[in-house]
């Protein structure tokens, strides 16, 4: 490396101390690509670290950290979403500059665009009417995404002025917005909880919507619907080292170790140790944890509402439902046309990640159950397929008893069963797409 003649070798030591060092190694491991992280310690390193990662839509299969004292050492153990080691030299290369340089890594850059955050109480169609009202308004939803979680919603959405393109700066008309999505938001009972803002700042969506959960309160509220495979967290304190022990055992699932440790940082806590073995569908993870003050859980109280923000920081990315994947050319009032085509139909939409490419193709996800939660009928999927497009609106994931009657009617491709083979391609390679690292993603 060569240095500017500026530098003294004071700065050239502290440089070389304060950058993460990264290596990525394919042959030590037979069954996925290991990638070693070594730097100075700071608060929220591990969420920065884990976060590059994850955006690339990467899985952890294994993790060992360790940021004791002053130094960080973490070793993660990732694939892609389909088992297979990397061996895209342009996600790897990119991976390494990501990872060295998260001291000074920024958001997702989203200039140009004005970001608008709601949350509220969730019931069916009221994303119909939200997406409604912003073309009412004349705003393009360029980007957004939809968390739904005991029964409330939280969403943040960026648009655009429909005619110029612009931010929407105005400010009557940025109150008009507000207020408008307000009142949609407290429909008849929501009074005091419904929130709207509207931000120029730049954040990183994910995170901030586990913020804005978090903020709400979701984890006080009691689930909608239980299940037989929610998520064990316990909490012991060691005080021989001064820890208090985090054991978490739940079904894994893309972008796990993210959610759990961005709550964690949120809430003031750092890792100094920890551990994430999967096996089969299932994930193990240890932590061992100081508030930031140095003090480890101190009280009963403590202790429940750790336990309790922790499984909601799991559960909130684990929407139910079928997955739906919209991909057409983007014009406008398309978001409200088929969420109110979903409404119509009784189906409810428990989460949604929208995105408008380059070439103006809206790519969009939607996961949608019936009006109470429970799993929406195919001939029910297939009505609204017909409504919107077969060749637009196609099914990624269905529940195993889909799977068996495809199987039984023997449809051809254009049918539920043929929508299954359905892909908008690598999704690693999409983020570089969207990131501007690569020119095309098929």
């Amino acid at each position: 490396m060569e240095w500017p003649a500026y530098l003294d070798e004071y700065e050239k030591l502290v440089f070389r101390m304060t950058t993460p060092r990264v290596m990525i190694d394919n042959a030590g491991c037979s069954n996925s690509t290991r990638v070693m992280i070594d730097s100075a310690r700071k608060h929220g390193i591990l969420l920065e670290a884990v976060q590059v990662l994850t955006d690339l839509n990467l899985s952890i299969k294994k993790a060992y950290i360790s940021s004791d004292g002053r130094w960080f050492m973490d070793v993660f153990h990732v694939t892609d979403l389909d088992g297979n080691k990397l061996t895209d030299e342009s996600v790897i290369s990119y991976i390494e500059q990501s990872l060295g340089t998260i001291h000074f890594a920024s958001a997702k850059c989203f200039d140009g665009l004005t970001a608008l955050e709601l949350t509220g109480t969730d019931r069916i169609g009221l994303l119909s009417e939200v997406f409604a009202v912003l073309s009412e308004l004349q705003c393009n939803v360029v980007e957004a995404k939809v968390w739904t979680h005991n029964g409330r919603i939280a969403s943040l959405i960026y648009v655009k002025e429909q005619d110029s393109g612009s931010p929407i700066e105005d400010c009557e008309k940025i109150d008009t917005i507000e207020a408008r999505l307000r009142n949609v938001l407290k429909g008849d009972n929501d009074i005091r909880s419904a929130k709207t803002m509207v931000s120029m700042a730049v954040t990183h969506t994910e995170r901030r919507l586990h913020q804005m959960m978090f903020t709400d309160r979701d984890y006080e509220r009691k689930p909608i619907i239980r299940t037989n495979d929610n998520p064990i967290v316990s909490v012991l304190n060691c005080l021989e080292k001064g820890y208090s022990v985090i054991n978490i055992h739940c079904k894994d699932r893309p972008k796990l170790l993210f959610d759990i440790v961005c709550t964690m940082t949120d809430m003031q806590y750092v890792v100094f140790h920890a551990t994430l073995n999967t096996a089969g569908d299932r994930a193990y993870l240890e932590f061992f944890i100081r508030h930031t003050d140095g003090s480890p859980i101190s009280s009963e109280a403590e202790k429940q509402r750790v336990i309790l923000c922790l499984q909601a920081s799991i559960e909130r990315r684990a929407s139910e439902g079928v997955r739906l994947e919209l991909c057409t050319g983007d014009k406008q009032g398309l978001l409200a046309e088929v969420t109110r085509t979903f409404r119509e139909n009784g189906l409810n939409v428990t989460r949604a990640e929208i995105s408008t490419t380059s070439d103006n193709t809206a790519l969009n996800v939607f996961y949608v159950t019936d009006a109470i939660g429970n799993s929406a009928d195919s001939k029910i999927i297939e009505a609204v397929r017909q409504k919107i497009g077969l060749n637009d609106l196609k099914v990624k994931e269905l529940p195993l008893i889909y799977h068996q009657k495809a199987e039984e009617r023997e449809e051809p491709t254009g049918g539920v069963g043929g929508a299954m083979l359905f892909s908008l391609g690598s999704i690693v390679r999409k983020n570089l797409y969207n990131l501007g690292l690569i020119k095309s993603f098929s």
